[in-house]
């Protein structure tokens, strides 16, 4: 990583995530957001901010152009440096990174990252229609293309490839054995979405606590096959703010910093038919070997997210991220994408995302979600909910991660949501990761304690 700068988190804050806020316009969210940061942080003056990232996904939810902008002058942050991020779904994400750039490279010694989304403006089928514009508007998007069309033909490519091809063999009638590999499937996403409810109900944040059973879990209404409505996200209003400071200043701040020790960021193709087969990018613990028969990327795999994970670990020294990270903060979208983005990130190989589920290692130990789990807690994924519990304001999901990540790794998950059920004992290093379009751009920091 060519920087000689060490950047840390020096607080960070969060608006409620909501269907919708009508009592807040998107200035006034950040700005709530922004105070409950400043707070934490009682040394740092508006004056001491020298410059700011600013993310949201769309001008048409915002229904204004340049809204960065006023949200800057709001924040009485003006006639100071300010870029305006924009990145589909990962876009929170990139403002992150954004913001880690302008410190490590010596240009500010504080930034302030700051995501809104207002996506209660319009009604349902009108935010699906502009969020499928981030899709190839020639190609993809003509042919009937809705996000959660995209995501569940993924997943029917990744349940033929990793259940129908190695666990249900056995069938010889090809009909046959996808419908059971794809009902196993329904069920493993079903643990994902119960998982992640069943953690937002200790998050006051969250949009949709819920005590999610199986039973409801699996018989949800069904949104595009195999995907059911427990097991997508939602669209939301709400805001996020993370400040970024160099080492040089952190401790003047706060006693507590935590360090962005990595950055990674991976790219495809926005039209699905466009990505090619080749060789799997490999992690040290595996093989060429063990993939050989495997066409990736394809649409099963996310090659974006393995490509930022690889510079991410390799920037941060990670040799084995199952063994040296504590949690990760990952971008489901659909619980499909997230038992996808394991495989990708290197939880687990390619192929056992779904024995990773089943056998309960994304949860955490000490939670109660009324399944048999015999590897309980070895590796928690989404402590905090996820997108499908919180919800989804775009240009504020990447960097509400950002902020659990740093109360995760400060120890002070209590403090901000008035209880430590989802506090993960001992946080010494963590994962975020968001994700854009249909793997068109992923991007992955790791954070750790200072």
């Amino acid at each position: 990583m060519a920087t000689g700068r060490k950047v840390y988190v020096i607080s960070g804050g969060v608006t409620k995530f909501a269907k919708a806020h009508p009592e807040m316009d998107f200035r006034l969210m950040v700005k709530r957001a922004y105070d409950y940061a400043m707070k934490d942080v009682p040394a740092l003056k508006t004056s001491d901010i020298e410059s700011s990232r600013i993310s949201y996904f769309s001008d048409h939810f915002a229904r204004q152009l340049k809204a960065a902008s006023m949200v800057q002058d709001f924040l009485g942050l003006n006639p100071k440096d300010s870029r305006r991020i924009e990145w589909g779904g990962a876009t929170g994400g990139q403002a992150i990174q954004a913001g880690w750039e302008t410190v490590a490279s010596g240009r500010n010694d504080v930034c302030l990252v700051a995501g809104f989304e207002t996506m209660s403006h319009v009604r349902t089928w009108k935010g699906n229609e502009f969020i499928a514009l981030a899709s190839d508007t020639n190609f993809d998007y003509p042919v009937g293309g809705f996000y959660t069309g995209y995501y569940a033909l993924m997943v029917q490519r990744h349940i033929y490839e990793y259940l129908r091809k190695r666990k249900f063999g056995r069938i010889k009638d090809e009909l046959k054995a996808q419908h059971a590999a794809t009902e196993e499937a329904k069920r493993i996403m079903a643990m994902v979405s119960v998982k992640n409810h069943v953690n937002a109900l200790h998050n006051p944040y969250a949009q949709y606590p819920v005590k999610l059973t199986m039973k409801e879990a699996v018989g949800g209404e069904m949104i595009a096959w195999p995907l059911n409505r427990p097991s997508v996200c939602t669209m939301s209003d709400g805001a996020a703010v993370t400040i970024l400071a160099s080492e040089d200043v952190a401790y003047k701040y706060t006693d507590h910093p935590v360090l962005i020790s990595g950055v990674g960021c991976g790219t495809d193709t926005m039209r699905l038919a466009d990505r090619p087969h080749g060789k799997v990018p490999l992690f040290p613990w595996e093989t060429a070997e063990y993939y050989a028969d495997l066409e990736y990327p394809g649409v099963h795999s996310f090659r974006a997210g393995r490509t930022a994970a690889l510079e991410a670990y390799k920037n941060a020294g990670i040799k084995d991220p199952k063994e040296e990270l504590d949690f990760v903060e990952l971008h489901d979208a659909y619980a499909s994408s997230e038992i996808q983005t394991y495989e990708d990130i290197g939880l687990c190989r390619y192929g056992e995302g779904y024995d990773f589920v089943d056998l309960g290692s994304p949860f955490l130990k000490g939670m109660d979600y009324g399944l048999d789990l015999p590897r309980k807690g070895e590796m928690p994924v989404n402590p905090s909910g996820g997108l499908i519990a919180c919800g989804h304001p775009v240009g504020a999901t990447g960097i509400m991660q950002g902020v659990f990540a740093f109360w995760q790794l400060q120890g002070t998950i209590g403090k901000h949501f008035g209880n430590d059920r989802l506090q993960v004992r001992d946080a010494k290093r963590g994962l975020i990761h968001s994700h854009a379009g249909t793997g068109s751009s992923v991007t992955v920091t790791i954070m750790e304690r200072a």
